[in-house]
């Protein structure tokens, strides 16, 4: 089954839900960047947020980026994704297997350090929202964002559960966010649900839908779905892309590519796709760069 974002309400319109089962990206990204261990939780973690955020926005234009920063030896993470579930990330350091000398958990990995969310919605500027690393375990820093930097309470859970070879046995998570002036009593039985929930990526693994496992978390709030739709690992990158990134460098490093005449190649750091330019395909960058000059 595809992996796939859950949107619901509950408590008579007061409780946002979003969930998602992510298990398929997550070991796609795995396999794309041959993490080890630790890095795939982080990034697994950090891509399931990204789809469940990205699924928030109302847009379907609309973009958002997660950056976390930290003084680990993973150094940091970054993930985008839109509003039609279409999410990609990658870690800056891939593999930690031969940097450790035994396993360590995901905050040890990050350390301390900051998350920063962009989100571009059309304006003219994107918002960019900033909070501190609070444990560097990612949902109780998102948990944290939420409540400083935008002032909404939310429960943000974050999950993936590896096999004994390292690939992705199952990822998911949700982000339950209350609405202004929601109920005491509505808050009181959604802290007694959460208080219980077991593993989101354990009941997957017994078989258990999203559905279900909703449902039952929100037993006594009426939980109403309202959309589900699929969440993939889709990189956007194409050689017409990392031709506008040359462009974007500037005629003097160009000029200096093409002196040493030797082909230059681009790897998207998302997907690890190779591009290959030629000293002729830098000349004809270069010569559209001068087209304008030369018409003026």
């Amino acid at each position: 089954m595809p992996d796939y974002v859950l949107k619901a309400t509950a408590g008579n319109g007061q409780i946002r839900v979003f969930a998602a089962t992510t298990g398929g990206l997550v070991e796609t990204a795995r396999r794309l960047h041959q993490t080890s261990p630790v890095v795939t939780q982080a990034l697994g973690r950090l891509l399931t947020a990204g789809s469940l955020m990205g699924s928030m926005m109302k847009n379907a234009d609309e973009l958002i980026t997660l950056k976390i920063a930290g003084d680990g030896p993973l150094s940091g993470l970054l993930v985008t994704a839109d509003a039609k579930g279409n999410v990609k990330g990658y870690p800056y350091v891939n593999d930690l297997s031969d940097t450790l000398e035994s396993p360590i958990p995901v905050s040890d990995a990050i350390g301390e350090g900051a998350l920063n969310i962009l989100k571009d919605i059309g304006l003219k500027d994107p918002y960019v929202g900033y909070s501190p690393l609070i444990s560097g375990e990612l949902a109780e820093d998102l948990t944290y964002y939420y409540a400083q930097s935008e002032q909404i309470p939310t429960s943000v859970s974050l999950g993936v559960l590896l096999n004994d070879d390292g690939t992705v046995r199952q990822a998911g998570g949700f982000i339950i966010q209350l609405m202004p002036d929601t109920d005491d009593e509505v808050i009181d039985a959604l802290e007694e649900a959460l208080s219980h929930a077991p593993s989101l990526t354990r009941l997957l693994d017994e078989g258990k839908t999203l559905e279900t496992i909703m449902d039952d978390l929100f037993k006594d709030l009426n939980l109403k779905v309202s959309k589900t739709e699929i969440t993939r690992f889709i990189c956007d990158c194409s050689r017409q892309r990392i031709t506008k990134a040359l462009i974007s460098i500037g005629k003097k490093d160009l000029i200096e590519m093409i002196s040493d005449q030797e082909d230059i190649e681009v790897n998207c750091d998302f997907c690890k796709e190779k591009y290959s330019f030629s000293p002729e395909d830098l000349q004809n960058i270069l010569d559209h760069l001068d087209a304008p000059e030369k018409e003026g």
